[in-house]
């Protein structure tokens, strides 16, 4: 039986770290669900780690629902939470939430997020009046990249950082059951944390947080020419994996891969018969 906001909202009053994960497909989503995570994000940030492309602007609403489909279909029990990707939510309310609605009828995510603090609350609000649950998203917020000029630490001056708390406290308010705080400076996010009743989930915003979220692809390095601040390396696939093609390919050239072990047989007789009538003149 899948977790809902209630049992996260029961690990934060615990005092339990909460342990977030972003994933795109099924490989990532088994092996998030064996490691008992469980919270799975299926992040717009595939633009970037899938589709190659240097921000999540391209990604559409029905590639966020055919990934989601993915990620809910080969889990249990993890609690599921799927992107609305940009301009999907910005137009009006009524938008965002014919939008929040097609992602839960068509991935079977149980509850969707949103970027941008207090002028996204009447969003919000009307998304969760219809019961969809929302988890919201402040600090630096990547469908925003070109209105803030890169992927930068937000609310290191009083005004900001005042910005940030308003933020969270509306979006709060507004009924959003948890906040994702992201590159904000890990001394604000502890006071955002303590100041709300909501879980806050930190990425690059310290331990202060009542959990975190990290991506599947950078805590194993599957991208051996980038690791961002905000990760620790937990593992190297990178160098493991391209270790392991590069013998792939000496295996095939010299003629070592496939071996008996790695094919099929078939009875000789069969054999020699196909070869005199269509090898023999």
């Amino acid at each position: 039986m899948r977790l809902t906001i209630r049992d996260i909202q029961k690990l934060k009053e615990q005092g339990e770290a909460i342990v977030v994960i972003t994933a795109y497909d099924a490989m990532s989503a088994r092996l998030s669900e064996i490691a008992q995570i469980p919270m799975i994000l299926v992040g717009d940030s595939l633009g970037m780690v899938v589709q190659g492309h240097d921000s999540t602007i391209p990604v559409t609403l029905d590639q966020m629902i055919y990934h989601a489909e993915i990620v809910v279909r080969v889990t249990q029990k993890p609690l599921i939470i799927g992107d609305l990707p940009f301009m999907s939510y910005s137009i009006s309310p009524e938008q965002a939430l014919s939008n929040a609605a097609r992602m839960m009828q068509e991935s079977g995510v149980s509850c969707v997020k949103v970027e941008g603090g207090e002028f996204m609350a009447p969003t919000i609000q009307r998304i969760v009046q219809a019961g969809i649950p929302v988890m919201a998203h402040i600090g630096l917020t990547p469908q925003s990249v070109n209105q803030f000029g890169g992927f930068r630490v937000q609310g290191r001056e009083i005004e900001s950082a005042r910005k940030l708390l308003q933020d969270a406290i509306a979006i709060e308010q507004a009924g959003a059951f948890a906040v994702v705080l992201e590159l904000v400076p890990a001394p604000l996010a502890q006071v955002i944390t303590e100041r709300l009743n909501i879980p806050t989930i930190g990425i690059g915003a310290g331990a202060g947080c009542s959990g975190q979220v990290q991506v599947f692809h950078d805590l194993l390095t599957l991208a051996a020419d980038f690791l961002p601040k905000h990760t620790k390396r937990y593992a190297n696939l990178s160098d493991s994996i391209a270790d392991a093609l590069q013998h792939y390919v000496q295996e095939v050239k010299a003629g070592v891969f496939p071996s008996e072990t790695n094919s099929f047989s078939m009875n000789q007789t069969l054999v020699d018969q196909l070869r005199r009538e269509f090898l023999q003149d």
